[in-house]
């Protein structure tokens, strides 16, 4: 069964925003820290941003501090990622993960291993 879902890519000029959303149909979204994700072949993938689900404390890549913004509608079982100010280097297929963290370090950043994941979305900045 579908677990997690990504939606909202596209094509935007750079300075434009888009706003992809990770739903989470098949489990509890509470239960599990989410983050989103890049990964190109052969190399590991690289955290871009992360969300707890207990505090709602949030790790940002210092490539997009500042320009992107990671928030959690529990209710909804979406999490969204607004992404502001883009830049051509933005280009790639972000992917929504979940886990069972402890920290959204662990996730973001230690590698912890994924429980689920969605098939991605593709973000393409350009003019």
């Amino acid at each position: 069964q579908v677990q997690v879902v990504e939606s909202g890519g596209g094509l935007v000029q750079p300075g434009g925003s888009l706003r992809l959303s990770c739903t989470a149909p098949g489990f509890t979204l509470p239960d599990y820290t989410i983050g989103w994700f890049l990964q190109a072949p052969g190399k590991e993938r690289e955290g871009v941003s992360c969300i707890s689900p207990s505090d709602g404390s949030t790790y940002y890549a210092d490539s997009v501090r500042g320009r992107f913004t990671i928030s959690r509608d529990n209710a909804k079982k979406t999490v969204y990622l607004q992404m502001n100010s883009l830049k051509p280097e933005d280009t790639a297929v972000y992917y929504c993960a979940a886990a069972g963290a402890p920290t959204v370090q662990a996730l973001c950043v230690r590698n912890y291993t994924l429980s689920f994941w969605g098939q991605g979305t593709q973000v393409t900045v350009s003019s």
